[in-house]
């Protein structure tokens, strides 16, 4: 997403892409001194409060707590703003980071109900089993000898004989 420079290679979005982020830290985008309607506001081409309010009421923002400044939020209610902001881009691909960090158990079901139900793609990086479990339907493994790319699920992927073999040919004299 250009936050890092690679070591050498390079990538071209196609013309049709529309993309929005899910950073691993978002704390960036709250060190403003809006309350979360402004906040949300900024990223939206809709400025209608009742439009705005809609898109927080659906993350669990409701009346009095859609004025919070945005500074003072919590990792799970910065999450949830996050996602709030990525639902206002209308994007074909979402690219996240880790995004049921600070996450409750309910807010992580619901996370990944509406990621199985989203039409475009999502590249995504996580550590949370289940998620990966019920949202990937592709694996990608990039290791130091190349990759690994297979249309299944993570469990598929992970048990797989032959695949097992693919893998530790990618690791091949590099661990120890």
């Amino acid at each position: 997403m250009g936050e890092a420079k690679a070591d050498s290679g390079s990538f071209t979005w196609g013309v049709t892409i529309t993309k929005t982020y899910f950073p691993k830290d978002p704390t960036e985008f709250f060190e403003v001194d809006l309350n979360l309607v402004d906040w949300l506001r900024q990223y939206s081409v809709e400025k209608d409060e009742s439009f705005i309010r809609g898109f927080l009421g659906r993350m669990l923002f409701s009346g009095e707590e859609s004025l919070k400044k945005a500074s003072v939020l919590s990792g799970g209610e910065k999450v949830r703003c996050m996602l709030s902001k990525m639902m206002l881009s209308g994007s074909n691909v979402l690219v996240m980071d880790d995004p049921t960090n600070h996450l409750d158990l309910e807010s992580i079901m619901s996370l990944n109900n509406g990621l199985i139900d989203f039409s475009g793609n999502i590249l995504f990086y996580s550590h949370d089993y289940q998620f990966i479990q019920t949202v990937a339907n592709r694996i990608i493994e990039i290791g130091p000898k190349g990759m690994l790319d297979k249309l299944m699920t993570y469990d598929e992927f992970v048990h797989d004989d032959y695949i097992k073999a693919q893998r530790e040919s990618l690791y091949a004299g590099v661990l120890a």
